[in-house]
């Protein structure tokens, strides 16, 4: 498994068993979400991999991007509310890879927009971690 794949799995994993996100979202958590996918759920967007090497450490700067969907129709109010819960469950989160370690992890943004659907309140979590490989 890959560094960004198995940090990818340690999100989630945390983002699941979180109980105030799954107050808000059940278990609407997709890699890419189905087309019949119910409102308001999160998906995981971009991901960028750099070099973090240190001595004698083989290291990674990941910053990952994770998608909030609404479409509450009183606004971003609902979509708001889920980024703000994704951040305080992950930010300083200090979870254990199986196989790489997690050195640090950080919420960098928030950012809120509309989607051009006209109907689709959209924020996006930007998460970065560093990571050292095995």
């Amino acid at each position: 498994m890959s560094i960004s794949e198995e940090l990818q799995k340690l999100i989630y994993d945390r983002l699941i068993a979180d109980a105030t996100v799954h107050a808000e979202i059940a278990d609407r958590i997709y890699d890419r979400a189905p087309e019949s996918a119910a409102f308001p759920h999160i998906s995981f967007g971009p991901s960028d991999q750099t070099e973090d090497d240190d001595e004698c450490i083989t290291g990674f700067l990941e910053t990952l991007q994770i998608d909030v969907w609404s479409r509450y129709q009183g606004g971003k109010r609902e979509a708001k509310r889920i980024a703000d819960v994704v951040r305080k469950s992950l930010h300083g989160y200090a979870g254990e890879m199986p196989t790489n370690a997690l050195f640090e992890m950080r919420v960098l943004t928030l950012r809120h927009l509309d989607d051009p659907d006209g109907i689709t309140s959209h924020s996006v979590v930007v998460v970065q971690s560093r990571v050292e490989e095995a």
